[in-house]
């Protein structure tokens, strides 16, 4: 694979959000997963929330099990979820915000005021051979605190770019875009892996992917909500080819 190869990170939370709705086993979010794997997704996404409003443990526990790509586990930085995470060793950690109150994860990491106990909640995930991603948004201050915990990769937050796009605040959205472009730019001149997702979809996703220091993209909401409409196999082959145009 060449190196301007741009990863796809597919989430599968909100397969499992569709399951839980009625309290069964359908639909599968480890079939989902396998399908992602045979549709061109180089890495799978999941996000174990404190309450389990969608992925459970049962979840990760068979993700762990069938998956030949790696396993991406998102987490919110308590000892819960270090645990389990120090119990699996997935190739990846990506440690996020998390409010119960929320619908969906709001905004980046606070990195720099929590540094110290961020640098110590890190370091057995690190010891235990984990890639540890921090979840921030494309702020200089942050992207400088999460490379002095020791994170390997950031994930900058694309879903304030995505809003202002998909509500017509199109200056809003230059901004944004811009934004994440130097921040891209100035995390890999500090030797950090740059991914990015949140709320990409078709529309918004190739001026992201065209940014040669981004490495990955992880998407779910958006490829679960169209796989509706044309299938979760040919959803998420149109992200990739997408991708790929504008990596080209």
């Amino acid at each position: 694979m060449s190196d301007n190869h741009l990863r796809l990170g597919v989430n599968i939370d909100h397969v499992a959000t569709v399951r839980n709705a009625r309290g069964g086993a359908y639909p599968d979010p480890l079939r989902a997963a396998k399908l992602a794997e045979e549709a061109g997704a180089d890495g799978i996404t999941a996000h174990l929330r404190e309450d389990r409003r969608h992925i459970s443990d049962a979840d990760i526990d068979g993700l762990m099990e069938v998956l030949s790509v790696p396993l991406n586990f998102e987490m919110a930085a308590t000892p819960e979820m270090q645990q389990i995470a120090l119990r699996h060793k997935p190739h990846a950690v990506c440690i996020v915000p998390e409010k119960r109150e929320e619908r969906t994860t709001e905004g980046g990491l606070e990195v720099a005021r929590e540094e110290n106990k961020l640098a110590h909640y890190i370091a057995p995930l690190r010891k235990a051979g984990c890639r540890v991603s921090i979840f921030i948004a494309a702020d200089q201050r942050q992207i400088e605190a999460a490379h002095r915990i020791g994170a390997e990769v950031i994930e900058l937050h694309t879903g304030a770019y995505c809003d202002a796009h998909a509500e017509g605040r199109m200056d809003e959205a230059a901004r944004e875009l811009e934004s994440l472009r130097e921040m891209s730019a100035f995390a890999h001149s500090l030797g950090l892996e740059v991914h990015a997702g949140h709320g990409l979809t078709y529309d918004t996703v190739q001026p992201i992917a065209a940014f040669p220091e981004v490495r990955e993209l992880n998407i779910g909401h958006f490829l679960i909500g169209e796989s509706i409409f044309r299938g979760l196999t040919p959803a998420i082959a149109e992200m990739r080819r997408l991708m790929d145009e504008a990596r080209a």
